[in-house]
């Protein structure tokens, strides 16, 4: 069962939103999101979050209140659409703003608990959660084509099908993962702990 959220950053190109939307996935507004995506000619389910940023009474009746500032809204509506049921969930509208917002969408796929596969969207490249709770992660990447694997939580890494490979190393966030390449193949990642794949798809 797949979701798509629709987050308060700098709103998506219309290839990026044909790519990413679909008529059978229910669409979130994260807060002030719900805006974007409505100015867009998105149909929004409903308002998630806190509702500091976007007015309720336009959106009455489709308002999912989240309250508890220890966790951000996109962090808070990522546990929500798990607890659903979501496994698959796309994420845009995490680009643009200050480099703290940006850094905390990244940090929300540590703050989501296990049970989906979550996508947030760019102009140009995807970044894929992989909790080792879901397994093994793979991917199709071109020969040549760079991705990057960083650790958010320190652990073992291991990442085969790719030009550097890494075999149970230890790893914590740092630059060591920016750009590999692919060898035309298949790339497989996995880790003890929550890992982020940057990629083309």
């Amino acid at each position: 069962m797949r979701a798509f959220l629709w987050c308060n950053g700098s709103i998506p190109s219309s290839s990026v939103i044909d790519l990413v939307v679909s008529a059978d996935v229910p669409v979130f507004g994260v807060d002030g999101g719900a805006d974007r995506a409505s100015e867009s000619g998105i149909e929004v389910d409903e308002v998630l979050g806190d509702l500091d940023s976007v007015d309720a009474r336009d959106w009455r009746g489709r308002v999912v209140e989240l309250i508890g500032q220890t966790t951000s809204d996109l962090a808070k509506s990522l546990v929500l659409l798990i607890d659903r049921g979501f496994t698959e969930i796309d994420v845009v509208g995490v680009d643009g703003g200050e480099p703290d917002h940006v850094l905390g969408n990244w940090a929300a796929m540590l703050d989501a608990p296990a049970g989906a596969i979550i996508r947030m969207h760019h102009e140009s490249r995807v970044t894929t959660r992989v909790h080792p709770e879901d397994g093994e992660f793979s991917v199709e990447i071109g020969q040549g084509e760079s991705f990057s694997v960083f650790a958010l939580e320190p652990g073992k890494v291991w990442i085969s099908g790719s030009k550097w490979e890494v075999n149970g190393e230890f790893l914590a966030l740092s630059s060591r993962g920016l750009h590999n390449e692919g060898e035309g193949g298949i790339v497989s990642v996995r880790g003890d702990g929550i890992l982020i794949v940057i990629s083309n798809s």
